[in-house]
């Protein structure tokens, strides 16, 4: 079992973010106007990471195969 965590828009991701994931955080962020006073949350879905931002915004690594069949569109 793998805990999420969470952590200010704009800080350093914790350690526990993998470095795979960071320049999704990194883009979603500077995409983002204003993200004054929102979190992020890490959580892992079966064995992957994914970071969600309060506003809705999703950064996940690529499933096996190419596709993420939880795609919205909203992914970074």
């Amino acid at each position: 079992m793998q805990l999420g965590t969470r952590w200010a828009f704009g800080d350093e991701p914790p350690r526990s973010v993998p470095m795979e994931l960071r320049p999704g955080i990194v883009a979603a962020e500077s995409g983002t106007p204003d993200g004054a006073g929102r979190h992020w949350t890490l959580t892992w879905l079966e064995g992957r990471p994914i970071a969600e931002l309060d506003d809705g915004t999703v950064v996940t690594l690529e499933a096996p195969g190419g596709h993420d069949p939880g795609d919205d569109g909203d992914d970074w």
